[in-house]
């Protein structure tokens, strides 16, 4: 079997490693891959194409150390896939896996939060093909329409939960 033909391992969920009984939630387990400090920020330089150690440690900040574990967990999450590009020394190339490219628009819509609500001006401006600077929205994929909180509900699919908490917590 080569290597695309193995079963992508998912990361272990997260949900019991913090807390009596926290609610199984899928953003903190992909927060138990991407949300350590520095790794959405490698995430961004891998999709501005730069894709090696050093830059990727010279555009983010992060010391050597912590970002060797960043990409670590980044590649046994299958976020990014480690390349060698050079055999003496052996040196590594890093690239978004498909799952990888999924997180671009999670990245695009944090830069669109900061660029709003934090920046005076935005640092980075994305245009899309038509011409016209990106600014991006969460659309139904099934009617195309934008998405609004008011337009949506809530099914818990995990038994005893509800958006209040644990069933068994209720007065």
């Amino acid at each position: 079997m080569n290597v695309s033909e193995q079963p992508q391992q998912k990361p272990e969920p997260s949900r019991t490693a913090r807390g009596k009984n926290p609610r199984p939630c899928s953003i903190a387990d992909a927060l138990s891959v991407v949300g350590e400090k520095y790794s959405l920020l490698v995430l961004r330089e891998v999709f501005f194409g730069v894709h090696r150690f050093d830059s990727i440690a010279k555009n983010t900040g992060a010391p050597r150390d912590i970002l060797t574990t960043r990409l670590r967990t980044l590649v046994d999450a299958g976020v990014l896939e480690r390349t060698l590009y050079s055999e003496r020394p052996a040196r590594y190339e890093y690239r978004a896996t498909p799952a990888g490219q999924e997180l671009r628009p999670v990245l695009l819509m944090l830069m669109n939060w900061g660029d709003r609500h934090l920046a005076e001006v935005p640092p980075t401006v994305w245009r899309h093909k038509c011409g016209a600077d990106l600014e991006p929205a969460v659309t139904c994929r099934d009617c195309g329409e934008e998405v609004h909180r008011r337009d949506m509900t809530v099914r818990f699919e995990v038994p005893g939960w509800s958006e209040q908490g644990p069933d068994d917590e209720r007065p």
